[in-house]
């Protein structure tokens, strides 16, 4: 027993058209709002709901967690034109089973009913990836975030220490924390572990750091460490400007 919750009556037409097709498929109900659907679930008992995830009013993420509040709640898969889309990945926190762009072509539209059905999961790599990464990053500290961004981009843990005022011991301590959380040998597999799984994306190290600290340039000079270029002395990554 599926219902179909979007927008676009268009869209609604669609989807409800490829389902009726399906043997031990039954469309029961189709609306255009996160509220008609909440009204519709208190008179008719549905097993999945395909619901947009972009509506005016309330919205899919809205919806899913006022769903989340009942007992039995259905299955939900969500449905989106856009992506990549951070409000997937939070609907899949709150709950979704499974995601389906509204051009997925008709085998992809069953397949992820049934397996959706069967209280499997349904979802690309990406968004596998996407909330993998996530999680990662949760369970890092803001500071522990803010020296994995320098660390990232070829800091000592001496230079690090001057830019946010605590000494190298404190901050190797801080990396240790790091390898371990990220479960990774070293500084510089925690560092590439950032970059490929874009647990730094967003997250600017430099503001973080301040304005005016002093670093120690590696012939003897001094360098005030400002936010705007993204050159370090003595490495060629990018990240702070040199004045």
């Amino acid at each position: 027993r599926l219902l179909i919750v979007d927008d676009h009556t268009v869209v609604r037409a669609g989807f409800s058209s490829v389902l009726r097709t399906q043997a031990g498929l039954k469309v029961v109900g189709s609306v255009q709002s996160g509220e008609e659907a909440l009204i519709f679930l208190e008179r008719c008992a549905v097993d999945v709901l395909l619901l947009d995830l972009h509506m005016p009013a309330m919205s899919g993420v809205e919806t899913l967690l006022t769903l989340q509040k009942r007992s039995c709640p259905p299955n939900v898969i969500i449905l989106s034109s856009f992506e990549p889309d951070e409000e997937i990945c939070k609907a899949v926190e709150t709950g979704a089973h499974g995601y389906l762009r509204k051009d997925s072509s008709f085998s992809e539209i069953i397949d992820a009913v049934y397996a959706v059905h069967s209280g499997s999961s349904y979802f690309p790599e990406w968004i596998v990836a996407r909330i993998s990464e996530r999680k990662l990053r949760s369970n890092l500290t803001a500071r522990e975030l803010e020296i994995l961004g320098m660390v990232s981009k070829g800091l000592t843990n001496k230079e690090i220490g001057r830019a946010i005022q605590v000494s190298p011991f404190t901050v190797r301590n801080h990396v240790g924390h790091i390898i371990a959380k990220l479960d990774v040998g070293d500084r510089t597999e925690a560092a590439t572990v950032a970059m490929q799984q874009g647990i730094l994306q967003g997250y600017d190290p430099i503001r973080s750091a301040g304005r005016g600290v002093v670093l120690e340039g590696n012939r003897g000079k001094e360098s005030k460490l400002v936010a705007g270029d993204r050159r370090v002395l003595g490495h060629t990554s990018p990240v702070l400007e040199m004045q």
